[in-house]
């Protein structure tokens, strides 16, 4: 009997978001192989007879190499077991699902994607923030705070000024760079920016700052993204966190001693 790979989104976290195909294949799973930033409450859904493994990369951190992920697709799927490889957000979305599906072509393996909620619609719909607008934005990207070696930064600089919302996934801590590189692409320093850590979770925060003073943000809990544009102005006030830093409040106070 031949296995099969799916390629399944556990969406930004919140186990309710997942969609009932990623349900019904987590808990019929002979074994899931899961990405790091799957949330514990999605993992808890898995059938307890599974073989669970985490193959998760992170903050520059592998504890496995992507061809021996490769590799254990494609022998437990040869095995005749059914193989979810679970990852966060949607696996289509800087999540290497291009690499993990050419190597599945190369060994014929059997495949299925199943799509799931990307942080960028997670975080923004946690948020209040529409990512289009009629009057605000007609365009939005989805891009990397930082690529692989050896592969240049990508140009901002094309959607600096137009009506577009842009969305970066995995800013790192260090929002001097992400200001710096939205600077000399050509955005305005009062662009409104927002930042939205750990989306959908009882864990979320969001902060919203401009551009000129995002170096300034608190560093918040990863995983985080970064949304730039007009659109951040309508989101929910009641959500977000626009107070003075702790840091600073510690200054004043030492200031005022």
């Amino acid at each position: 009997m031949n296995g099969k790979v799916y390629l399944v989104g556990a969406g930004p976290g919140d186990p309710e978001l997942l969609t009932v195909k990623a349900l019904r294949l987590l808990r019929t799973a002979d074994v899931v192989l899961h990405d790091d930033l799957v949330t514990p409450e999605v993992l808890k859904l898995i059938s307890p007879s599974a073989e669970i493994q985490n193959v998760g990369k992170r903050c520059g951190s592998k504890t496995i190499r992507q061809e021996e992920i490769n590799f254990l697709m494609v022998t437990r799927a040869a095995a005749g077991l059914h193989v979810v490889r679970l990852k966060s957000g949607d696996p289509l979305i800087f999540a290497r699902a291009g690499e993990e599906i050419e190597a599945l072509r190369r060994a014929d393996t059997e495949y299925e994607i199943v799509p799931g909620i990307t942080s960028a619609l997670g975080a923004a719909a946690a948020a209040g923030i529409p990512l289009t607008h009629r009057q605000a934005s007609s365009t939005l990207v989805l891009t990397a705070g930082h690529r692989a070696s050896g592969n240049d930064e990508g140009d901002w600089s094309r959607f600096a000024g137009s009506e577009s919302t842009l969305v970066v996934y995995m800013p790192g801590s260090n929002y001097v760079e992400t200001s710096n590189r939205l600077k000399a692409a050509g955005f305005a320093e009062e662009t409104p920016c927002a930042i939205i850590s750990r989306a959908t979770t009882p864990e979320q925060r969001i902060h919203r700052t401009t551009i000129s003073d995002l170096h300034q943000s608190p560093r918040l809990a990863s995983p985080t993204l970064v949304v730039v544009g007009e659109v951040v102005r309508f989101a929910d006030p009641s959500l977000v966190e626009e107070l003075v830093l702790p840091e600073l409040q510690q200054r004043l106070g030492a200031a005022l001693a």
